[in-house]
């Protein structure tokens, strides 16, 4: 059974509900989002029947964690979500398999006065409870943390009324030490057993090492043949640990050498804004059916034809510097015009939120360059103001 609300729910996502006949919880999204089959729809107390008989949940978007706080409070549910969204609280609780990894949690209102001569730099600043990029800030030195400050305490103004406090709180960091490597996200699930299954696996690509946006993910054979069974190993530890099961995740780490080192993991779905759904379009892997059905890749067949490709994931994210309410039109014609194959395009709403939209892609490897030609846009050429 699922749960829909804002941001976004894709056309993959609605047709995997009415073809399957999903049970689904009748709110105002739902509804507007044109599912109207009676029969589908269940309302509160249904859903609440529904999954003490044990059946599946999953969320389009974290909007929906208060739902689940407000009515599954009976269960372990609103205790599991809570440890992986609060990134401070997970830190603590898998603190056995980094013991030496520095990280503090403050309030927005002790950044200006909080010394960090003694943290050893670079460190990373972000919202204890984040989305996307939002807050994400890297310090190299003593003399950036005045302006970092400033950036966040303006940012925070900005985006606060966008999402829920379960999904953003702007009121609370968490500090942390700077986490080499190479990143990489990847979508999962714990099955009725605990055991995890993984049906995607991406590679986040950074323009420098300065930058922390979310612009350019790829997923390749040769990418999920690197790593599916390390991060398998991985999740394994970290379910031994916090003894989850039924629970779909989306999960960012940092690989260095043979250390996986998490950044965040967050619960009751997979990548944000449906985007989990490039797993479709390269692959054929619809997420969510393989959630509910609880069905494992068999990555053999899966791959079997994709040599030399490279399927992409754009964000089309705003530049920090520039104010939505000047924004008249994006030209999403041109933009998909820097592909040589685009495979889908999802605009959003810039008011509403920090991004134009997203794009899917394939490319074949020996034209990687378009996708690093993509990577290092500020976007400024597509934007109307």
């Amino acid at each position: 059974m699922f749960i829909i609300d804002k941001p976004y729910v894709s056309d993959l996502f609605k047709d995997t509900i009415i073809k399957n006949r999903y049970k689904l919880l009748k709110n105002e999204f739902a509804l507007s989002a044109g599912h109207y089959n009676s029969e589908l729809l269940y309302d509160n107390e249904q859903m609440i029947e529904a999954y003490k008989s044990n059946q599946l949940l999953y969320l389009n978007s974290e909007n929906s964690i208060e739902w689940i706080a407000k009515n599954l409070s009976f269960s372990e549910l609103p205790q599991h979500i809570n440890v992986f969204k609060n990134k401070a609280l997970f830190r603590d609780m898998i603190r056995k398999m980094y013991p030496i990894f520095y990280f503090k949690q403050l309030d927005l209102t002790e950044l200006r006065t909080f010394s960090v001569k003694e943290i050893r730099k670079p460190f990373i600043i972000k919202p204890a409870v984040g989305f996307l990029s939002i807050g994400v800030y890297t310090v190299n030195t003593n003399n950036d943390w005045p302006t970092t400050v400033e950036a966040i305490e303006k940012e925070m103004i900005e985006v606060k009324s966008m999402f829920p406090n379960e999904v953003l709180d702007t009121s609370k960091f968490i500090i942390e030490e700077y986490i080499d490597g190479t990143e990489y996200a990847f979508d999962a699930y714990y099955n009725s057993e605990g055991k995890p299954v993984i049906i995607n696996i991406l590679k986040h690509v950074f323009a420098s090492s300065e930058d922390v946006n979310d612009r350019l993910y790829l997923t390749s054979k040769s990418i999920i043949n690197e790593f599916k069974d390390r991060f398998q190993v991985f999740l394994e530890e970290v379910g031994t640990i916090l003894k989850i099961k039924n629970i779909p995740i989306h999960v960012e780490v940092r690989v260095n050498g043979d250390a996986i080192v998490p950044i965040e993991v967050n619960p009751m779905r997979f990548a944000g804004f449906c985007s989990t759904d490039i797993a479709y379009y390269a692959y054929g892997i619809n997420p969510y059916e393989y959630f509910i059905e609880q069905k494992k890749p068999d990555w053999d067949t899966l791959l079997k034809d994709k040599d030399g490709k490279v399927y992409s994931m754009t964000i089309l994210d705003k530049p920090k510097d520039i104010d939505a309410s000047a924004i008249s039109d994006f030209d999403f014609e041109s933009a998909l015009k820097c592909f040589e194959k685009p495979l889908e395009v999802r605009k959003m709403d810039i008011k509403r939120y920090p991004i134009f939209g997203f794009i899917f892609a394939e490319t074949r490897e020996e034209n990687f360059v378009e996708l690093e030609k993509m990577l290092k846009k500020n976007l400024l050429e597509f934007i109307k103001l």
